[in-house]
């Protein structure tokens, strides 16, 4: 049985899917897949109890640079702040 019937935001449907979550922890990031029940109308996501307990280690591992629990896959970029368009701004500062 799914802990929630209806999406609690919207009152929308429910489907299990396999998503894609970037979790953050001292400026590092770690894209992971992970199974949320997902509104078929807005889209927001139901994570379970145990997947948001992990998250947490994941995010506590990365704030401690504990990397040995994790691979390298490629570098995160930012814009410089003297970007042509203003509106666009540096996701980070140094």
């Amino acid at each position: 049985m799914k802990p929630f019937e209806k999406c609690p935001v919207c009152g929308g449907g429910l489907e299990n899917k396999r998503v894609e979550k970037i979790l953050r922890g001292a400026g590092n990031t770690a894209p992971i897949k992970v199974f949320a029940q997902v509104c078929l109308h807005c889209e927001e996501r139901l994570y379970s109890e145990e997947v948001v307990k992990s998250f947490d280690d994941i995010r506590g591992k990365l704030q401690r640079k504990e990397f040995s629990y994790f691979r390298t896959i490629g570098q995160s970029f930012t814009v410089h702040g003297n970007w042509a368009n203003k509106a666009i701004q540096p996701a980070a500062r140094p």
